[in-house]
């Protein structure tokens, strides 16, 4: 893992969650779980910050924030 992906953390934009789970069944280490209609974050340090989360989100509610330091 790069100093970059380091410094990124995982947010979710719960008003923005439409419960669709896709988000949760695209992540490879079971970071993420539905609670109800909405994503929740369920084991952050099991996160690699791999980003299909982000890119399987339909309705932008979940990303990768930071990290986008010049090395």
């Amino acid at each position: 893992m790069t100093s970059r992906e380091k410094t990124k953390s995982l947010v979710v934009k719960e008003e923005w969650c439409k419960g669709c789970g896709i988000c949760a069944a695209f992540c490879p280490a079971s970071v993420l779980k539905m609670e109800g209609t909405k994503v929740k974050i369920a084991d952050i340090d099991a996160c690699t910050k791999c980003g299909l989360c982000e890119l399987r989100c339909p309705d932008y509610a979940i990303y990768l924030e930071g990290g986008q330091e010049d090395e």
